[in-house]
């Protein structure tokens, strides 16, 4: 299910170099993109994908949207925001007021990381904290039951407290098991970042499922060459001098690495 229709840039953008975010989005004034179950925003760094998405959870009012700050008199930001044009597909195919399901969000590429954090901090003092109870004569089963006492929550409240973040692992599955779920819109900001190629495709396959089963909707900023040749989705590519979309095969991104690994195909070969 679509509650998403269309988003429509300001038509006209300051000509200054510094002003943002009219100088990224500078070549596609006036222009739209219209999105399906699934639409991926694809670029290089630098081609403003990251920040459309963002500009856009500003302008649907969306958990997770990030404040742009504005400097100097001007604010350029919220001139940006009231001249766009965003059109929910209630409104459009009724000619009533859209809304957007409850729980719809954005998120960025730094909640999944922040969160992968909380996640492995947590997971690691428990366990530090079982050995702890153990080695001081607890059996298992006696360390297992402590665990779920007040006393032992206490007690990672406060190692949690002064501890530093633990390093990043592959845990950012279990993000998007626990927070994506039917009947919702998603704009996601490169949920590749953390995962593998192999669960790259694997949360690609999921978000497949949730789009064309579960009525959810996404709008993901991404230039995976596994996430884009996954993904049953409409692309636009922001590498061009005008909104276009493309195959996924056609992109820069992808086409680099079908050449590098194309010209050593032989090492592949038998």
């Amino acid at each position: 299910m679509n509650y998403l229709s269309s988003f429509t840039l300001p038509s006209s953008m300051d000509r200054n170099p510094n002003v943002y975010p009219d100088t990224v989005f500078r070549s596609f004034a006036g222009e739209a993109l219209y999105f399906d179950r699934i639409t991926v925003v694809y670029g290089n760094n630098g081609s403003g994908k990251s920040s459309l998405l963002n500009l856009m959870a500003n302008k649907l009012g969306l958990a997770g949207a990030e404040r742009i700050k504005s400097y100097g008199y001007t604010d350029y930001v919220q001139r940006f925001l009231q001249q766009s044009r965003i059109q929910l597909e209630l409104e459009r195919a009724e000619g009533g007021q859209g809304r957007l399901p409850e729980g719809s969000r954005y998120i960025k590429s730094e909640d999944i990381l922040y969160e992968i954090k909380k996640i492995q901090q947590k997971a690691v003092l428990r366990e530090g904290l079982l050995f702890e109870n153990r080695s001081k004569g607890m059996t298992q089963e006696q360390a297992e039951t402590h665990s779920n006492s007040p006393a032992f929550a206490k007690q990672m409240g406060i190692i949690q407290f002064s501890q530093e973040k633990y390093s990043n692992g592959e845990t950012a599955m279990q993000f998007f098991e626990e927070h994506l779920h039917p009947g919702r819109l998603y704009l996601l900001d490169e949920p590749e970042t953390s995962l593998s190629p192999a669960n790259q495709i694997k949360l690609a396959e999921q978000i497949n499922e949730l789009a064309r089963f579960l009525d959810s909707q996404f709008v993901i900023a991404s230039h995976s060459p596994f996430m884009l040749g996954t993904l049953h989705a409409k692309i636009y590519n922001l590498d061009r001098a005008s909104l276009q979309t493309a195959e996924w095969h056609e992109l820069e991104n992808v086409r680099f690495f079908y050449d590098f690994f194309n010209q050593r195909r032989s090492l592949f070969e038998d």
